[in-house]
């Protein structure tokens, strides 16, 4: 029987902050066994101290998600983004690209034409004249454009005796391939204390695209029916470190069993407020691997 990738994505701002003030972006499409078209999914996290990092952070998760969709506009799951803000359309590629340097290259040199091209999407960049500006500081963040770390995925094979997953990485957002209770490999490799230590990002300005795609770090592992895999921005990323070195049988219950975002609020809330984890926009994607589609839908509101 083929096996199925099941996404669910949880989130949550920054204490005291509204839901419009969440940085961070997450995408992903559940593939399409009639067309060949992969799994793809993507989180990111957009800078603080960028200009519009959470409309970027949103817009580079959907692009990568929809990288090498059939030509056409992103619509239904194909580029389907949390938060809203995501790009809309324009067209793609036939051919799928694989996580290649080159398809890379063309991905990133697509999203940011489109960024700086459509008004609608740059229209986190108006601002009034400086002499009006709220703020100094605001001139600078405009100069520096913005810029969001990033972890993409694609998962492949599903329907034959060899499935994979191939991901991509730039900056300190984190892959846990779960099996069980044991993580089969986090990527990046970042340690508890290592994480918020200027990471590197996919920048609005243009830097060189072929520098910015070297930079990207690669893996891949090969995938069990019954697997996870977990994408997590940083604040999340490192306490999960951290409490998969004390309890690992806790922490993965815990995720798996995951169902409502209530139930992931609340525990942001009570790591947070015992100190475990940094006080930032939080967002845990989770893709498992199952032999069968969802039997239904359900809505959370």
């Amino acid at each position: 029987m083929a096996i199925h990738a099941r996404m669910a994505v949880f989130y949550a701002p920054k204490l005291g902050r509204d839901e419009h003030e969440w940085q961070d972006g997450a995408a992903g499409y559940g593939g399409d066994p009639v067309t060949g078209r992969n799994p793809r999914f993507a989180v990111t996290d957009g800078a603080e101290e960028g200009f519009g990092s959470a409309s970027w952070a949103r817009h580079v998760a959907a692009t990568f998600v929809a990288m090498g969709q059939p030509e056409g506009r992103m619509g239904g799951d194909v580029g389907r983004d949390v938060g809203g803000g995501a790009d809309r359309g324009g067209e793609v590629d036939k051919d799928r690209p694989t996580l290649h340097r080159d398809a890379l290259r063309q991905w990133l040199e697509l999203a940011r034409a489109r960024w700086h091209g459509d008004p609608e999407l740059a229209r986190a960049g108006e601002v009034a004249p400086a002499g009006e500006l709220a703020r100094a500081g605001e001139v600078e963040r405009l100069r520096l454009g913005s810029f969001a770390t990033l972890l993409g995925c694609e998962v492949s094979g599903l329907g034959g005796a060899d499935p994979r997953w191939d991901a991509v990485a730039l900056g300190d957002t984190v892959l846990f391939h779960v099996r069980g209770d044991r993580v089969i490999t986090q990527f990046p490799r970042i340690g508890a204390d290592d994480f918020g230590v200027n990471p590197d990002g996919v920048s609005t300005e243009p830097d060189p695209l072929a520098a910015a795609v070297d930079r990207m770090a690669g893996q891949s592992g090969r995938l069990s029916e019954g697997d996870r895999l977990y994408l997590a921005t940083d604040a999340f990323a490192q306490w999960m470190v951290a409490t998969d070195r004390q309890d690992p049988d806790m922490l993965w219950a815990a995720l798996a069993e995951l169902d409502h975002p209530a139930t992931f609020r609340a525990l942001v809330a009570d790591r947070r407020a015992a100190g475990e984890m940094t006080d930032d926009d939080v967002t845990l994607m989770r893709v498992q691997l199952v032999e069968a589609g969802p039997s239904h839908v359900v809505v959370c509101l």
